[in-house]
């Protein structure tokens, strides 16, 4: 009798201790998942594509809702412009969203390319659809971040991308927001623009990503042909008309004659989608305003969209 109270009494003992253990292991997990409460990191996120550097401004009450703003095709490899060239810090410091500023990737339109490029020596193939839409999720999702509470906006090379990726990844995206986009790659002729810009910035072949322009890659990352998978998430699409104004006074004659060109592509580009959207019934704000192609018109847009981003995430 008293070597089976032993027993039992060392039973007792093992499960205190394991339920205890089970306990600590579970809110040594909580704590490893929370989301920081405010702040900026620089953080580094291991990708098919090597480790891609992401700045992040975390939400200012520690919320789980993330906002992916991307960078346009001049895109540095040490920062995202918007973080340099815009005061989109300063207008979610007090919002509960944790902004997400992937570095890199210029030229790459944000998509899944089918090789490295055959031009420049590229050694790794893009896979930014992969990485923004899987490994990166993955990685922030143990720092607290919602896998399925996103938003994401570009500008430039990154607004088509945003709806397209929006488009494609409805779970993950529940705002989407273009400025300035090339929103409509297959418009006839513009895949020789792309391959002309893409030169110029790294000289990247447009062949690699996407093939000829007949290959069905163009059209599904093609914002206008994807419309109706837009359906029913909040939108808003916004393009300068090409006419410079007082922001562009600081640019240059130089920077604002290649400004207004680009944002007449942009413009016809984006007259495209709204018409699309419109034929379709599909609800979206565009806005059509004076201005170029240039980071203080951008600036004005991310202001515009941020009562909508937030009211879509549910941000309080």
């Amino acid at each position: 009798m008293r070597s089976g109270r032993k027993f039992a009494g060392r039973l007792r003992t093992i499960i205190t201790v394991l339920a205890a253990a089970g306990l600590l292991s579970t809110l040594g997990a909580a704590v490893a998942t929370a989301a920081p409460a405010g702040g900026r990191e620089d953080l580094v996120v291991p990708s098919s594509m090597g480790p891609i550097k992401v700045q992040v401004q975390w939400a200012a009450r520690g919320g789980s809702s993330a906002l992916y703003v991307l960078d346009g095709l001049r895109a540095p490899g040490d920062h995202n412009q918007w973080v340099s060239d815009t005061d989109v810090l300063r207008q979610f410091a007090g919002d509960n969203v944790t902004l997400v500023f992937p570095v890199g990737g210029r030229s790459s339109f944000y998509t899944d390319w089918y090789r490295p490029s055959s031009t420049n020596g590229q050694k790794s193939t893009y896979k930014w659809e992969t990485f923004l839409t899987r490994e990166l999720p993955a990685f922030l999702a143990k720092r607290g971040v919602s896998r399925t509470n996103n938003a994401v906006v570009g500008a430039s090379m990154g607004g088509n991308a945003a709806l397209t990726l929006a488009a494609h990844h409805r779970d993950q995206f529940k705002f989407a927001g273009s400025f300035s986009g090339f929103v409509n790659p297959t418009f006839p002729a513009w895949n020789q623009a792309m391959r002309a810009a893409m030169w110029d910035e790294g000289q990247f072949n447009v062949d690699d990503m996407w093939g000829p322009a007949s290959d069905p890659a163009w059209q599904r990352n093609d914002a206008t042909m994807q419309a109706e998978k837009l359906r029913g998430l909040p939108i808003y699409i916004s393009t300068g008309n090409g006419v410079p104004g007082v922001l562009d006074l600081t640019s240059g004659i130089g920077n604002t004659v290649n400004a207004m060109s680009l944002e007449a592509m942009s413009l016809t580009a984006t007259q495209i989608l709204r018409d699309r959207l419109g034929t379709l019934g599909i609800r979206a704000r565009v806005d059509v305003l004076n201005g170029t192609h240039t980071w203080p018109y951008w600036q004005q847009a991310i202001a515009t969209a941020r009562p909508m981003i937030l009211d879509a995430l549910k941000v309080k």
